[in-house]
């Protein structure tokens, strides 16, 4: 099939199915079949390359970044797969930190449409993209994917991968209702992109997660390098302009890193990207990469200052884990002196009352409740009533756009806006005030 545009050839991406747009669920026997199957079709083109792929419920986005970074400044060319993208779907696909033009997402979605047409295998709207890049990144002759899991990691479509170094960041409670109620079953479910011969990186100290990553590389044979053992994170501390890290890995000793993002959690990931990139390379990154790279690494809709007077920050927060994170953060990274306001908008599939809780606890003076552009977004009347049955202060708006209007509205230049909740959200506020136009399907 040829597309006349690019809004024709996005059109056609978009009439497949959507999970990441509507509430995920699982076959009864997953299969990666369909992804393979089609990639035979191209001679297996993620065969060309090698890889790198990450896990956790969160993380895993800022991890794959920093890690391409730190690969693209030892002079490798270097693909990235990541999900989800804030503005446009091009995002998502990157080669040397530059998204996939329109010319050759048009060109990669036709030959995808045909193979379509020939074989009678429809893939889901994921699975799909998870090719495009795959094939993208044979086609631009890329020498390593840092590919990012869509969700879990055992039946995810990026699967399909052979890795050489496999990054679990975390394991919390989070899409249950698919990889299972508890640390353990998501866990276990996330070490499958753990390979034989290759090493696998976990950065994470809990015991539960610890004991099952141990089991798989041993069931595999592969090598397991563990935070506190084969890499220690000696320092992780409060620094201007982010936080600054102290790591021993097993080629070398970094000291005072400057990593230009927020939060504790980012030194964390941080540490997990050095220990990869050198795992890959079997050899130390050394100073004169590591430090100039984390010192402007950049995370947008990640803890993103997005203006000042008043300061408006944008965090993709999603499930409560990464929302402790968030407060954790705001209690120091910001110089703040007026009053802190919340833009707030979630989709179902959590526990309401775990997402807000820490929130109503954060000296939040109000919420400005909306729903996010998302058909799974909670409706902003049954989120204003749940933080107001926590004793919050909460407006409710028809939209983003006026949830921030208004939250600007009643602020100083001395006072601090956050909007989190959904990465959807983030992508409406994100897109207002730095004044982006979204490119998806209307």
């Amino acid at each position: 099939m040829r597309f006349a545009s690019y809004v024709e050839a996005l059109n056609w991406l978009e009439s497949h199915v959507d999970y990441e747009r509507l509430a995920p669920n699982r076959q009864p026997v997953p299969t990666l079949e369909p992804v393979r199957a089609t990639l035979a079709q191209f001679a297996d083109p993620h065969g060309d390359y090698r890889a790198i792929h990450v896990t956790g419920t969160n993380g895993k986005g800022s991890t794959t970044t920093m890690i391409s970074g730190l690969l693209r400044a030892t002079g490798l060319r270097v693909g990235m797969f990541t999900s989800p993208d804030l503005h446009e779907v091009n995002e998502r696909i990157a080669v040397n930190g530059t998204p996939i033009d329109d010319p050759s997402f048009i060109a990669v979605l036709e030959r995808l449409s045909d193979v379509e047409t020939v074989t009678g295998i429809t893939l889901t709207r994921f699975e799909l993209l998870t090719v495009a890049a795959l094939l993208h990144f044979s086609d631009e002759g890329v020498d390593v994917a840092v590919v990012e899991v869509g969700m879990g990691g055992t039946w995810d479509s990026t699967n399909v991968i052979d890795s050489d170094v496999a990054v679990l960041t975390n394991v919390d409670l989070d899409h249950t209702a698919v990889l299972g109620t508890t640390i353990g079953a998501i866990a276990s479910d996330k070490v499958g992109i753990f390979r034989a011969d290759g090493v696998a990186v976990v950065a994470t100290v809990n015991a539960i997660v610890v004991e099952i990553a141990q089991r798989k590389a041993d069931e595999l044979g592969a090598t397991l390098w563990l935070l506190g053992r084969d890499f220690v994170l000696e320092e992780n501390e409060l620094a201007l302009g982010g936080r600054a890290i102290t790591l021993r890995t097993p080629y070398d000793f970094y000291e005072e890193i400057l990593v230009s993002l927020h939060g504790i959690h980012q030194g964390f990931n941080a540490a997990a990207a050095i220990v990869a990139a050198e795992a890959f390379l079997g050899r130390a990154l050394g100073h004169e990469v590591v430090a100039p790279t984390l010192a402007k690494a950049e995370m947008p809709g990640r803890m993103e200052i997005v203006a000042r007077n008043p300061l408006i920050v944008v965090d993709g927060a999603h499930n409560p884990a990464g929302v402790r994170a968030l407060v954790a953060t705001l209690d120091g990274a910001f110089d703040v002196r007026g009053e802190r306001r919340c833009v707030l908008g979630m989709l179902g599939g959590r526990v309401l009352d775990d997402m807000i809780a820490p929130l109503v606890g954060a000296s939040f003076s109000e919420f400005h409740c909306c729903a996010p552009r998302s058909p799974r977004a909670v409706p902003v009347a049954e989120l204003a009533a749940a933080l107001r049955q926590q004793g919050a202060v909460a407006f409710e708006h028809p939209n983003a756009k006026a949830a921030l209007a208004h939250a600007r509205e009643r602020s100083t230049d001395d006072d601090l806006i956050v909007a989190t909740g959904s990465l959807y959200l983030v992508a409406e506020v994100r897109g207002e005030v730095l004044h982006v136009a979204s490119r998806h399907a209307s």
